[in-house]
């Protein structure tokens, strides 16, 4: 017949066989799933990745010179400049004797900075017309 202690300690050792073939199961199913997830699959799958990184490498070096590209296009220029005076209280006045149109920007920047030095109490407005705007555009003004 099977004592108490007995039966006892194999109901203990049948518990802990059971804890350590559950833990066994888990440590290899964790080691099958780290194998998989970080050796096989990323092994599988690196050359695609490294081959689509470098087409958005491309692909947004392409897209940022097309883009310079249509931005330092070259711009019309206006062919003709004006220079404007206007008065202490901001209303257009001419001044006789001064040169007012220009077929240059720099020549027409040069007399309008000589203009605002011999005439203090003026401000002068260098525009000109572009083909687009009805209006005047002012360039600089001082």
């Amino acid at each position: 017949m099977i004592s108490k202690y007995e039966f006892q300690f194999s109901i203990f050792f049948h518990s802990i066989t059971k804890l350590a073939m559950t833990a066994a199961a888990v440590l290899t199913f964790s080691q099958f799933v780290v194998q998989l997830f970080g050796q096989t699959v990323p092994n599988f799958f690196w050359p695609y990745l490294k081959e689509i990184g470098f087409a958005f490498i491309i692909i947004g070096a392409f897209v940022f010179a097309v883009s310079w590209f249509l931005k330092a296009r070259p711009h019309n220029k206006p062919k003709k400049y004006a220079v404007d005076c206007f008065n202490v209280f901001g209303n257009k006045d001419k001044i006789e004797g001064l040169r007012t149109n220009f077929k240059n920007h720099d020549v027409a920047w040069s007399f309008m900075k000589q203009y605002k030095k011999s005439y203090p109490l003026y401000n002068f407005a260098l525009v000109s017309e572009l083909k687009q705007n009805e209006k005047q555009v002012i360039f600089k003004y001082i």
